[in-house]
């Protein structure tokens, strides 16, 4: 198919404000806006400030209302628990309406801050539907957050209800929810009214007081008494959720979504960008606990008319690393989204894609990877194991669907690996210099996005406008500032090479470390790499390379290293310095998958360094340091 990408750029670049009014019919309004923007009001403006909505309205009601009721709207598959289940439409109205007047009783009405601290079960959309039925703000954290993170969060966002679990669930082990929220209750100034906790079989924990009320008994109580609980109509300017970014310390950063703008955007990504169709299954191997989640799994999918995966699981070691091609098969997935680290994670279990073969794929028409950078290696790995298209895409929290991509719904453009391809309508991106010069095509500097932000992205952070524009604004008057580093080739591809603080300067040479951990990945025996800059007292800042290598390489780790530095030399040259490179069996990451490369950074430059509130397994940290103190690095 040819692609009409070009066309529908140029025309959204022509008349944005008549691009988005259109856009905007592919939801339901209760009043439908006039004006698509407002640039006076809010930081840098308003989409569609004159409308009224309701996303749950938009995300259930008017399925089961329009003939999609007894369609499979979420399946629950999770082989933690070996438990699976699936809800219609009509089923999850039920459910999320039930969940909507529990919350009533408890006090929750429009504008009120709800937290939402479970694993990845069916409760826990409905709960963030619930909040959305009844305008509450709701603000999802990650199940498992150490109290004092949950605590941040419960202060910030003053939270009048925390819908909580008893506890979640791990390869291995079992993880106690229920202590770290009474922990972090105890640590916060302010109070919530009530907690409602889901009692899990697994480990069910002690209720107390009048603060904590059961889950499942409410429930079922409001489904006995039936009563009705309508969507409350709401300016389309009015909050949705508040998301807190991963790696927040001090005092934590929210990122404020909208109800109609963020409609807008998911409802035209879906079509459009993800070409998934009504009654398609799209499922998006990741956590309700990050922006993926909220867009992908729950909000994108249920807007589209589409069937959603909620995973509880890995992508290896549930059982195996054909985990998530038995997910495919099982439930018909047509197109799939997750982080490339999860591919990498199955490339070093399954280095040939065996365990493919085993599998019915025929289903899969397209894989997205997006999360971090999706080196070359990987992605053309990905595509000779499952012979479909693999779409690495980029955005952000702060964005809330996908700034640069191959639109799979317009007809894709022809692939550059390593490029997440191009800008998608509502984005104009350009790059800069440190002085917010522009700079020419293939020159490295900071990517920045024009204003206004389309609709879907944040208008603001959380009580803290000030704090949005300094961080975000004002540094480039007139463009949002991504934080990432990249450049634009002559043909108008976005490459993303790095966070802006992960170019390094290696004596006076400005070099970007997603360009080094491009050529380490390329090596056939490393699964995955990470490069950061380490402090030199001659040059100033030199790379070191940390490699994984895959399952059942046995060579020498010395060797591997060794032509690791080579590949590095020939591509990049002798000016990268690149002689450090340590082999370790792992990476230290986010829960989300991203590398905490700046932590290793401190750890070899001895600067003081906090544990990340977001990371997976804080052990891998000592194994970092040991590597580093056995070259003599970090002592």
């Amino acid at each position: 198919m040819a692609s009409t990408y070009a066309a529908v750029y140029a025309r959204w670049k022509s008349e944005p404000s008549v691009f988005w009014s259109e856009a905007a019919a592919a939801i339901d309004w209760f009043k439908a806006p006039d004006i698509a923007f407002d640039g006076q009001r809010g930081v840098y403006g308003h989409w569609f400030p004159d409308g009224e909505t309701n996303t749950c309205y938009n995300c259930l009601d008017r399925h089961v209302a329009g003939g999609r009721g007894e369609q499979t709207a979420l399946i629950y598959d999770s082989p933690v628990t070996g438990r699976k289940q699936r809800f219609t439409y009509r089923e999850m109205l039920t459910e999320v309406e039930a969940v909507a007047a529990v919350l009533a009783d408890l006090g929750v009405g429009r504008g009120d801050r709800v937290i939402i601290y479970m694993p990845m079960v069916p409760e826990a959309v409905f709960a963030m539907l619930a909040c959305a039925r009844l305008g509450a703000v709701h603000s999802v954290v990650f199940g498992g957050f150490a109290a004092h993170e949950l605590a941040t969060r419960i202060e910030d966002c003053k939270a009048k209800v925390v819908v909580a679990a008893s506890c979640g669930i791990e390869p291995g082990r079992i993880v106690a929810y229920k202590p770290l929220l009474d922990a972090a209750i105890d640590l916060a100034v302010h109070k919530p009214e009530h907690c409602l906790i889901l009692q899990r079989p697994e480990l069910e924990a002690p209720l107390s007081g009048e603060r904590d009320v059961d889950f499942a008994l409410s429930v079922a109580a409001a489904k006995r008494a039936g009563r009705p609980v309508s969507c409350v109509p709401l300016p389309a300017t009015d909050p949705l959720y508040i998301l807190y970014t991963s790696g927040t310390t001090g005092q934590p950063k929210g990122v404020l979504r909208d109800n109609g703008g963020y409609m807008v955007a998911l409802a035209w990504s879906m079509k459009h960008f993800y070409g998934v169709a009504p009654g398609e299954v799209f499922w998006t191997a990741s956590d309700i606990g990050w922006v993926v989640g909220h867009s992908y799994i729950v909000y994108g999918p249920l807007l589209n008319g589409s069937t959603t995966v909620l995973y509880e699981g890995k992508p290896v070691g549930t059982p195996d690393a054909g985990a998530c091609w038995r997910v495919v098969q099982e439930h018909g997935v047509r197109v799939m989204f997750t982080a490339p680290t999860a591919f990498r994670a199955i490339r070093r279990e399954d280095p040939e894609g065996a365990l493919v073969a085993g599998y019915d794929l025929s289903s899969l028409r397209c894989l997205f990877l997006a999360g971090e950078r999706a080196d070359p290696d990987t992605l053309q790995w990905a595509e000779r194991v499952l012979g479909i298209p693999v779409i690495d895409h980029w955005w952000q929290t702060e964005t809330g669907w996908p700034m640069a991509g191959n639109p799979l719904g317009l007809g894709l453009l022809p692939v550059k690996h390593g490029s997440p391809s191009v800008p998608l309508p509502g984005y104009h991106i350009d790059v800069v210099d440190d002085a917010g010069h522009p700079v020419g095509p293939g020159t490295l500097g900071n990517i920045v996005v024009r204003l206004p932000l389309p609709p879907g992205c944040l208008p603001t952070f959380w009580n803290a406008d000030e704090r949005f524009h300094t961080t975000c604004l004002a540094e480039f008057p007139g463009y949002y500032k991504t934080a990432d580093a990249g450049y634009i080739d002559e043909d108008g591809y976005v490459f993303i090479m790095a966070r802006t603080d992960d170019i390094i300067n290696v004596a006076g040479h400005r070099l970007s470390t997603g360009a080094m951990e491009e050529v380490c990945a390329s090596h056939p025996d490393v699964a995955e790499c990470a490069v950061v800059g380490i402090a030199d007292t001659v040059k100033g800042q030199i790379p070191a390379g940390f490699l994984v290598l895959n399952s059942g390489v046995s060579r020498e780790s010395s060797l591997i290293e060794q032509e690791v530095v080579t590949l590095v030399r020939e591509r990049i040259g002798p000016v990268a310095a690149f002689k450090t490179v340590v082999c370790v069996k792992r990476l230290p990451k986010t829960r989300s998958g991203k590398i905490l490369r700046g932590t290793m950074q401190k750890i070899a430059d001895r600067e003081a360094w906090k544990m990340p509130a977001t990371i997976d397994d804080p052990t891998i940290l000592d194994e970092i340091r040991e590597a580093l103190q056995a070259r003599g690095i970090g002592i």
